[in-house]
């Protein structure tokens, strides 16, 4: 062979095994990413081309799928009363993804996860349609719907646990959207889409999971928790030494109580019309990095809270002086919290000092109704011995009893509970949010504890709002429902 014909043979050779490598790289190295890519449409095809399985609540599916017409696209999803769950399901359209629970468990709804292969291989063999595994939450049915007409056309949120589990029993955001109304991908969904989207009531936030607010007084049952564990208080019925007024560290400003009788008040006492000079004298005296100790214990400044859709952080700030960590010991300041973070404060006084992780999916099943997985409860943290949980406990019995929080007694129940009215805005100059936390308690123990924050009341007064009188009630709704389905 002469060496121009060697040359040219030789160069072929080399475009052959660079396309061998070429295809080879693509089949193999890169087959994972260029499969999963959003830009690559087949794999969205191939998402929506059977029906997804379905998110369950008690024995009930929330979710369903439709034939889609004159779609590329088979089916498309569709929801039951689908913004009372919007904040359980998320979302699933064609045209604009994913969301939440949604997103999260997507293998196992279209039946595409590893431990559905057994499934497939045998629908291969038998003809069988594909099919989507199952997602079985924690929810309470009845709990939901208490809380979703609690807020009724109020912003809001409300979170509630069984604080012997960690069990979600209600999420609720308000307000909601329909999931259904953009789930395919015509004009019409698009034109749903971009309303909600650019929407300033921020309908697609999850606030119960997603927004984080000043705790106002409800944060005084994590104060009172670390006075206690910390020996500032050992005696919840003794008098205090706090004068009135009382003067913010670093500050020539007195604390404004807006309740009478705080004087050297009691912890009991302060807690039931709520003495905010009692409180952030507390904290000072249990110093702000021991603060921080007892709030990250109740879940603070944790960015890996999963549900398992995963909550934005509650915060207490490490390093402010002494004048804000006595203010953020009221639940002012820089202090900011989830309505799931202070329904787990809740909890864990509820539960003798246990806080459980909070988590929202009881199992996983195969189309057959074959459990794939299943959660078990466990133990998340011990933010206050069970003694002191106790006299925590006499603390919120009391205040429901004989002081703000009222609205929440339930007839033959022992309810704890906490109000809190909130300010913010430059100067306080915004409505203030109304929060209530409580628990309900039998001689089985405490089935759940609820959070409950209403971010705008329209038509009230700012002088009306407060967690007694807004967010109590709804909390009280959402007990009562859970001790009915319990029996």
């Amino acid at each position: 062979m002469n060496k121009p014909l060697r040359r040219i043979a030789i160069f072929c050779g080399l475009l052959v095994l660079t396309l061998l490598l070429r295809a080879n790289w693509l089949q193999y190295v890169q087959a994972e990413d260029l499969s999963t890519r959003k830009e690559n449409r087949r794999v969205q095809i191939a998402q929506y081309a059977s029906e997804r399985g379905n998110i369950i609540v008690g024995d009930k599916a929330i979710t369903g799928s439709a034939v889609t017409n004159g779609s590329d696209y088979k089916y498309k999803r569709t929801y039951l009363d689908g913004p009372m769950w919007a904040p359980v399901t998320g979302f699933a359209s064609q045209a604009f993804g994913s969301t939440q629970l949604e997103k999260l468990e997507d293998g196992i709804l279209t039946g595409s996860d590893d431990r559905l292969f057994f499934d497939r291989t045998i629908g291969m063999f038998t003809g069988a349609k594909k099919q989507g595994g199952n997602v079985v939450t924690t929810l309470n049915r009845a709990a939901q719907l208490a809380a979703f007409k609690g807020l009724g056309e109020k912003k809001g949120a409300v979170a509630a646990l069984d604080p012997r589990t960690g069990k979600i029993l209600a999420l609720v955001s308000t307000p909601s959207y329909d999931p259904s109304s953009f789930a395919g991908n015509s004009k019409a969904d698009e034109k749903a889409w971009v309303s909600l989207k650019d929407s300033k009531d921020k309908a697609l936030v999850n606030r119960a999971l997603r927004e984080t607010y000043p705790p106002g007084s409800t944060f005084k049952v994590v104060t009172a928790s670390a006075a206690l564990e910390h020996g500032v208080v050992t005696d919840v019925n003794a008098p205090t030494d706090t004068p009135e007024p009382y003067i913010l560290p670093l500050s020539t400003k007195p604390m404004v109580n807006h309740a009478s009788g705080c004087e050297h008040a009691s912890l009991m006492k302060a807690l039931e019309v709520s003495c905010n000079s009692v409180f952030a004298n507390m904290g000072d005296k249990v110093t702000r990095d021991k603060m921080l100790e007892t709030a990250e214990k109740f879940g603070f400044n944790n960015e890996k809270i999963d549900t398992p859709v995963r909550a934005y952080a509650s915060v207490y700030d490490k390093e402010m002086d002494r004048g804000g960590n006595a203010l953020s010991s009221i639940g002012q300041f820089n202090t900011a919290a989830t309505p799931l973070q202070m329904a787990m404060v809740a909890a864990a006084v509820a539960n003798d000092g246990k806080l459980m992780k909070p988590y929202m999916v009881d199992q996983l099943t195969a189309p057959n109704l074959d459990v794939l997985e299943k959660t078990e409860p466990s133990e998340m943290s011990r933010p206050l011995s069970a003694e002191n949980a106790q006299k925590v406990q006499e603390m919120m019995v009391n205040v429901v009893e004989n002081g703000t929080g009222g609205s929440a007694k339930i007839d033959g129940v022992t309810v704890g509970g906490k109000t809190g009215t909130a300010q913010h805005g430059e100067h306080n100059a915004k409505r203030p949010y109304a929060w209530f936390i409580s628990y309900a308690k039998t001689d089985k123990g405490s089935p759940v504890a609820v959070a409950v924050v209403v971010e705008d009341a329209s038509g009230v007064n700012r002088e009306d709002i407060t967690g007694g009188g807004l967010a109590g009630p709804i909390a009280r709704a959402v007990m009562q429902a859970v001790l009915k389905s319990q029996g």
